[in-house]
């Protein structure tokens, strides 16, 4: 009888003894060809049932002038089959829709009605310093990898960049992105069709210049989070309107390999009560803005420009949200 009750208490406490820990890889991702990946977006592939990222395919181990290595940009595509412990380069998306070779930054992507919506900034050509008008045009797939251009978004001016998307309670798809034209803020609009939208006149977000706003509802509440070039700012609102600042996340130097200095341009999954927030990180640099000085050939060093992309926890602490980054968590994209 003694061993049935000892074999009984081992069978119960088994879930606890062999739960088992998922240890974030870091970096979680490189680029295998170009080494800049960066403003990543993470979505789950319901018909293949992988986890796929979709990022801006900067081109950063090519010896370019200036900024160069940020044009001329495609959309690559990762899947992860096991959860998100490793990733694997898929190529890159076929978004060209006119001649020439052009620049894709930012994606994002929503579902609605069996249709993939995928947003991305667009800038006509290569350029070796930043500027050139953006536009955020819209394609649509079934399977999450072949895609029909459908135009461009009438929004609040001709240059503008990093869309985010998300349904309210009052049944519109709500936008928010980067104005350039505006001082670098965050406007936001509705539409019932996702073509269509009637843009806010104030911005959503004002005050200082930033950019890649992202929204998502965890914990009972509205967030937001800004890139401010010195990690990413914090927001939180009861209804995605109105919106309360809070402190940064990410905002300091990380001790895993390759997740220094701040995280830059963030996404984040929610799934069930926990929230991963990734972003890129720039490892050759101090801070995120500290790109080095130009070479005799007007070219940054090659250290300052490639980047890895990371993954934290978002957990609850006195009601905001902080990033767990160095402490250990469990990272399993189910």
């Amino acid at each position: 009888m003694r061993n049935i009750f000892l074999l009984m208490v081992l069978l119960a406490m088994a879930p606890i003894a062999f739960a088992q820990s998922h240890t974030a890889p870091a970096p979680l991702y490189r680029d295998p060809l170009y080494d800049g990946a960066a403003d990543a977006t993470v979505v789950y592939n319901a018909g293949l049932k992988e986890w796929w990222m979709f990022y801006t395919q900067r081109r950063a181990n090519q010896e370019t002038a200036d900024v160069a290595y940020c044009y001329g940009t495609a959309i690559g595509v990762a899947v992860s089959k096991d959860h998100g412990q490793t990733w694997v380069y898929k190529g890159a998306l076929n978004l060209a829709f006119e001649e020439g070779m052009n620049t894709f930054w930012a994606p994002d992507l929503v579902f609605e009605n069996g249709v993939y919506h995928l947003f991305v900034a667009y800038i006509r050509g290569v350029r070796n310093h930043w500027g050139g008008s953006a536009t955020i045009t819209r394609y649509t797939s079934t399977d999450m990898w072949n895609w029909k251009h459908e135009g461009d978004l009438a929004l609040s001016s001709a240059s503008v960049i990093d869309p985010c998307f998300m349904k309210l309670a009052d049944g519109k798809w709500h936008i928010w992105y980067k104005d350039q034209m505006k001082g670098s803020v965050t406007m936001t609009g509705a539409s019932t069709d996702l073509k269509q939208w009637t843009i806010e006149k104030e911005p959503a977000i004002g005050g200082n210049p930033h950019e890649g706003p992202k929204v998502f509802f965890f914990k009972g509440s509205y967030w937001m989070i800004t890139d401010e070039w010195a990690g990413q700012r914090l927001y939180k609102s009861a209804d995605a309107k109105s919106w309360e600042k809070q402190g940064r996340l990410l905002d300091g130097v990380g001790k895993r390999n390759d997740d220094t200095p701040q995280g830059a341009h963030a996404d984040v999954v929610v799934t069930g009560d926990k929230a991963y927030i990734f972003y890129f990180t720039h490892p050759g640099r101090k801070k995120h803005t500290d790109a080095g000085e130009l070479d005799g050939n007007g070219n940054y060093p090659y250290a300052m420009r490639r980047s890895s992309i990371q993954v934290a926890e978002l957990v609850m602490r006195n009601g905001t949200l902080t990033a767990l980054r160095d402490e250990p968590f469990d990272f399993w994209l189910p």
